[in-house]
C-alpha cells in the first residue's frame, strides 16, 4: 500500500506523507538535512515538521515537511527510487502541481465560466415544497422565472435549478414529478438567460432531459453514484458536471456518520467520481468537486472540511462550496430558522474562498456577492476583479 499524501498552505506548503516504513522516514530525513545546496533552494531549506507513528497499532509513520513549492518539488525529485518508487514520486510532483492550479475555465457548452480570474456564484433556485430553506417559496414557474433573473441581476454566475429536495430525510421523488417542476423553468431561463443553467438532479433520465431543455451543467450531489448511465449522459451532452460527497442518501445520511479522516476519505471518493466520469468520456476539464458540506456529516465533520478545504485542491480540479443556511450554522450561532442565517454563511464563505473555493452555491446572491468580492479583493489585492462593480 503506497504512502498517503495530504498537501496544505499558503506560501510555506506542507506536505504529509503518512503510511512510511521508518527506513523511508530516515532516507528522506537525511536528504532534507542535505537539500540545502541545491541552487534553485530559496536560502532556507525545507524541513520536517513533524514525525510521528499514526497509531500505537500500526507501524507506519507519518512525515510532515515544510518549505515552498519550488523546494517541495526539488526535494520530489531527489527522491531515491529504492525509497520512493518512481510512479509515486511523479504522483506527489502531480499533486503539488494540482494544488498551485488557479487557471480554471470551465466550458459550460460554449459560456466559459474563468474560475481563475475571480469566485463565482452560483445561484440555488428550488423547485420544491419541501426544501430545508426555501420550499414551497418558488415553486411555480412565474415565481422561479422572476426569482432566477434577480438572481442573475445581483450576481449568480449559474443559476442551479432543482426539482427534488435532498435536506436530510428526505423521500426520493419521482422522474415523472421532478420533470414536470423543472423542465419548463429550464427551458425558459436558458432560453432568456445569458448565464448557465445548472440541474440539480442524481437522475440520469432527468439530467438528459434537463440538458436538452438548455441546461449545460449536472450538479450531482451522488457524485455520479446513484445513476450508472449519468457520467455517460453528462459526456454524450459535453456538459460541464459537479461531482459531490455524500455518504449514504438524503433519507439516511444523518444519522450516524463515521469516517476515519473526514478530509481523507472525502478525497478519496472524490477522486473515484473523477475517475468514473473521465471513464465514461467527460472531458477532465469540465469536472467540479464539491465536499457535500451536510451531507451525511456530523457538525464537527463540516468544520474540518471547511478548515482543511485547501487539501481538494491536489485534485486539481475547482472546488464548488455550497454551505448557504445549512444546519452547523444554526447549530453554531442557535438559529433554528435558516432564512436567518445568512450572517453567520458569510465567513464560512471567505474562509472557503481563501482555502480555494472556485464557486460557491448560495440562496442569497445579492448580500453574499459582496462577501465573495470583497474576499477575492483581498486576496487577490485587486479592487478591480469585476467589472460589474460601481466605481
Amino acid at each position: 500500500m503506497e504512502p498517503l499524501i495530504r498537501i496544505s498552505g499558503r506560501g510555506a506548503l506542507i506536505m504529509t506523507l503518512n503510511g512510511l516504513t521508518s527506513g523511508q522516514v530516515a532516507v528522506l530525513q537525511e536528504l532534507i538535512r542535505s537539500s540545502d545546496s541545491g541552487a534553485d533552494l530559496d536560502s532556507t531549506p525545507p524541513s520536517v515538521l513533524k514525525k510521528h507513528r499514526t497509531s500505537s497499532r500500526n507501524t507506519s509513520l507519518e512525515l510532515a515537511l515544510t518549505g515552498t513549492f519550488d523546494q517541495l518539488k526539488h526535494v520530489i525529485r531527489s527522491f531515491p527510487t529504492y525509497c520512493i518508487p518512481e510512479n509515486l514520486a511523479k504522483k506527489i510532483d502531480s499533486l503539488l502541481d494540482n494544488y498551485m492550479r488557479s487557471d480554471y475555465k470551465i466550458n459550460c457548452r460554449g459560456n466559459i465560466l474563468d474560475l481563475g480570474s475571480r469566485t463565482h456564484i452560483m445561484g440555488i433556485l428550488n423547485m420544491t415544497p419541501d426544501s430545508f430553506s426555501d420550499g414551497g417559496l418558488y415553486n411555480n414557474a412565474a415565481k422561479a422565472f422572476v426569482r432566477a433573473r434577480d438572481m442573475a441581476a445581483a450576481g449568480a454566475d449559474i443559476i442551479d435549478i432543482g426539482g427534488e429536495s435532498t435536506r436530510p430525510g428526505a423521500e426520493p421523488l419521482s422522474e415523472e414529478e421532478e420533470l414536470r417542476r423543472i423542465i419548463p423553468v429550464i427551458e425558459h431561463l436558458a432560453a432568456e438567460l445569458a448565464v448557465p443553467i445548472s440541474v440539480d438532479t442524481y437522475k440520469a433520465t432527468v439530467a438528459k432531459k434537463a440538458l436538452d431543455a438548455g441546461a449545460s451543467i449536472v450538479n450531482d450531489i451522488s457524485g455520479l453514484r446513484f445513476s450508472p448511465d449519468m457520467a455517460k449522459v453528462v459526456a454524450e451532452y459535453g456538459a460541464a458536471v459537479v461531482i459531490m460527497h455524500i455518504k449514504g442518501t438524503p433519507r439516511d445520511m444523518q444519522l450516524n456518520p463515521v469516517y476515519d479522516d473526514v478530509v481523507v476519505d472525502v478525497t478519496s471518493y472524490l477522486e473515484e467520481g473523477i475517475a468514473i466520469a473521465v471513464k465514461a468520456g467527460v472531458d477532465r476539464e469540465k469536472i467540479l468537486i464539491d465536499p457535500g458540506i451536510g451531507f451525511g456529516k456530523t457538525l464537527e465533520h463540516n468544520l474540518t472540511l471547511l478548515s482543511r478545504l485547501d487539501e481538494l485542491r491536489s485534485l486539481g480540479r475547482p472546488i464548488v462550496l455550497g454551505t448557504s443556511r445549512k444546519k452547523f450554522i444554526g447549530t453554531i450561532l442557535g438559529i433554528p430558522v435558516p432564512g436567518q442565517r445568512v450572517d453567520g454563511t458569510a465567513p464560512t464563505l471567505a474562509l472557503g474562498i481563501e482555502r480555494g473555493a472556485r464557486v460557491v452555491r448560495v440562496h442569497d446572491v445579492g448580500r453574499m456577492a459582496q462577501v465573495v468580492r470583497m474576499t477575492d479583493a483581498v486576496l487577490k489585492g485587486n479592487s478591480n476583479l469585476d467589472k460589474r462593480n460601481p466605481e
